[in-house]
């Protein structure tokens, strides 16, 4: 059973529409797990985790294993019309302004079984859902990201940890 993970309304009055009416009618077939299951799933069936967060941040923090895979990435050339995008982004106070990375699919993936996407602020079913459009399977989402993975106290590593081994 495969379903997209939409957040739930606030609560306002108003009834909160339940994830359960999603199950099994997502086209994208992207399904989400706990982070319990992930680690699981790493650990038993050789899941990949693609952590989709900027590299800086990757480094700082990150499940044993996973790969760092940036669905956005700093504005790099240096076209006029990069140009006026960051200083539209300077404007409204962001100085590492991003965009797309065109390199995505293609960067650091390998056609493996499973992949396990997670990050906030929807990125991860952003990159989930890219997957799946150019034929990946078995696209899995983390419910509650990273921040439920701390909170849990699930195994953490660092990018210098992993270089010493």
């Amino acid at each position: 059973m495969f379903y997209l993970v939409f957040p739930q309304p606030k609560r306002t009055g108003r009834p909160s529409v339940s994830f359960s009416f999603r199950r099994g009618y997502s086209p994208f077939h992207v399904r989400s797990v706990d982070v319990k299951e992930a680690l699981r799933l790493q650990k038993e069936n050789n899941f990949v985790i693609l952590d989709v967060r900027p590299e800086a941040e990757f480094k700082e923090a990150h499940p044993p294993g996973a790969i760092n895979v940036q669905i956005y990435r700093l504005i790099k050339e240096w076209t006029a019309w990069d140009i006026a995008r960051r200083a539209a982004f300077a404007f409204f106070g962001i100085f590492s302004g991003t965009e797309e990375n065109p390199e995505f699919i293609q960067s650091k993936l390998i056609r493996l079984e499973a992949y396990l996407f997670w990050y906030g602020f929807g990125r991860s079913l952003i990159a989930a859902y890219l997957l799946v459009l150019n034929g990946y399977k078995n696209v899995y989402h983390l419910e509650g990201g990273l921040y439920t993975w701390f909170k849990e106290g699930l195994p953490v590593a660092t990018a210098a940890e992993e270089e010493e081994e």
